[in-house]
Order: C-alpha cells, then structure tokens, then sequence
C-alpha cells in the first residue's frame, strides 16, 4: 500500500481494526490452526461468532472479567474497521464514538463491585475527551 501509495484514512481504519482485533483476542493477526492451515484474525473471529460466544473470543487471560456487552461491542467495532471494503468501515471519528461507549459500559460494571474487592492491577484511567478527531495521514 505504502509502495502504491494507497495509504488513506481507511487504510489506516483497517490497520487499526487488526490490532483492535489482536488486543481483544490475544493473539497474533495470522492464526495456525493446524501445521500447514493459518487463517487471519479477522476470520477466525467471524468463525467463533458463529458460535455465538463472547468469551471463546476474548483475551482468555482476562479470565472472564469483562462485560459481555461491551465486548461484543468492541468486536463488532473491530470487525467492521478490518472489513475488505474500505466503504463500509467506519471513520476514526466513528471508532472514537464507539470505543467511549464500550469503555463506558465496562465502568459501570466496574463501579458495580464493591471497592474493597478491586484488583488494582487491573485499574487504568483514560482521558478520552478530544477536542478534535483523528485525520488521516
């Protein structure tokens, strides 16, 4: 893409689709499935979908500690950044929306559990107010 110069914002859209995809998962972009068979990311993931659960998906070491709504959320966004038409994928501005919306889901499972119990290796905070969006290269 870099060679053709065919980089763009939805290049970019995808690109970042891929890692959101391995960030969520675990794994790696391309997935050995047996000696000589590999499949990308993006596919093994429509397969688990398939199955219709969340969690044969997410990042095993979370260890289930996630909500679920925001995680299907969080693929779907994912999957559609990582689509093979570039006008289907959403804009970054889109992506931003969408990802606020599953970090919001999460805090408000999070402010569920009661304080005491809290693992604070697992506490991050993000400032995700952005007075302007992301612009293509």
């Amino acid at each position: 893409y870099y060679v053709l110069n065919w980089l763009n914002e939805k290049s970019d859209v995808y690109s970042f689709g891929v890692v959101l995809l391995e960030i969520i998962t675990g794994r790696r972009p391309v997935i050995s499935r047996a000696e000589d068979d590999t499949t990308h990311i993006s596919q093994w993931v429509n397969s688990m979908l398939a199955e219709g659960d969340i969690r044969n998906i997410v990042d095993p070491s979370l260890q289930g500690n996630f909500d679920n709504n925001s995680a299907w959320k969080a693929v779907e966004l994912a999957l559609a950044c990582a689509s093979h038409t570039s006008s289907e994928r959403p804009t970054m501005t889109d992506v931003l929306m969408e990802l606020k919306e599953c970090l919001s889901l999460e805090i408000v499972r999070n402010e569920g559990h009661e304080k005491g119990h809290r693992d604070p290796r697992r506490m991050v905070t993000l400032n995700l107010d952005t007075e302007s969006s992301p612009s293509a290269r």
